[in-house]
C-alpha cells in the first residue's frame, strides 16, 4: 500500500499539550551579587522552553531567616517574585528551577543556610500537591511577606490556593506584626 506524503489525509495541526498556566516563583539571594543574580535568573527562566511572559517584581531587601527565626547578623537577602506563564508541568518547571540554582552556584549544605540563589515554586495555577518533592502551594508562602508583597505588586487580585486572596494574607501579617 502506498501513501501520498505530499497530501496526507489529516494535515498535522498543533500538538496537544498542557494548557498554559500561571506559576509564581520566589527568588532569594544573600551571597554574591544578589541583585544581579536575581535579574539574571529571571532572564534565564524567560529562556526556558514553554515559558513566556515572565514578569519580575521589584527587588526588596530582607533579614535572613533561619530555622529559629530572623537573623540580623547574617548577610541580608534580596528577594523578588516572578509571575510566569508556562506550559511546563509543575514538576518539570521545579526541576528546571533547581538546575538554574545550580548554574548560579547554589550549594545545599544546610537547610535555611546562606545561598547564592534560591528559587521556590510558590504556586502553579490552582494545583495542589503534597508530594514530598513538589508541594503546591509552597507550604510556608502564606506567612512570608517577602513573597506575598512582591506577588501582590504584580497581581493585585492574586490568590494563594488554599489560603485566599494575597491582599488579605498581607493585611493579616501586618496586623500580627503590630501586636
Amino acid at each position: 500500500m502506498s501513501r501520498n506524503l505530499a497530501n496526507p489525509p489529516h494535515p498535522p495541526g498543533p500538538r496537544p499539550g498542557r494548557a498554559p498556566a500561571v506559576a509564581v516563583v520566589a527568588f532569594g539571594a544573600n551571597l554574591g551579587d544578589r541583585e544581579g543574580t536575581i535579574r539574571a535568573a529571571a532572564d534565564r527562566i524567560a529562556r526556558l522552553p514553554l515559558v513566556s511572559d515572565v514578569r519580575l517584581s521589584s527587588l526588596i531587601e530582607t533579614v535572613a531567616l533561619r530555622l529559629d527565626g530572623p537573623d540580623p547578623d547574617a548577610p541580608g537577602y534580596v528577594n523578588a517574585v516572578a509571575v510566569v506563564t508556562t506550559r511546563l508541568a509543575p514538576s518539570i518547571l521545579l526541576g528546571m528551577l533547581h538546575a538554574i540554582e545550580d548554574e548560579f552556584g547554589r550549594e545545599r549544605h544546610e537547610r535555611w543556610g546562606d545561598r547564592t540563589l534560591d528559587l521556590d515554586l510558590i504556586a502553579y495555577g490552582t494545583e495542589a500537591s503534597d508530594d514530598e518533592h513538589l508541594q503546591l502551594p509552597h507550604p510556608r508562602a502564606f506567612e512570608r511577606l517577602f513573597v506575598l508583597e512582591p506577588w501582590l505588586e504584580l497581581d493585585a487580585r492574586a490568590v494563594l490556593p488554599g489560603h485566599g486572596p494575597v491582599a488579605d494574607l498581607v493585611a493579616a501579617l501586618h496586623r500580627r506584626e503590630q501586636r
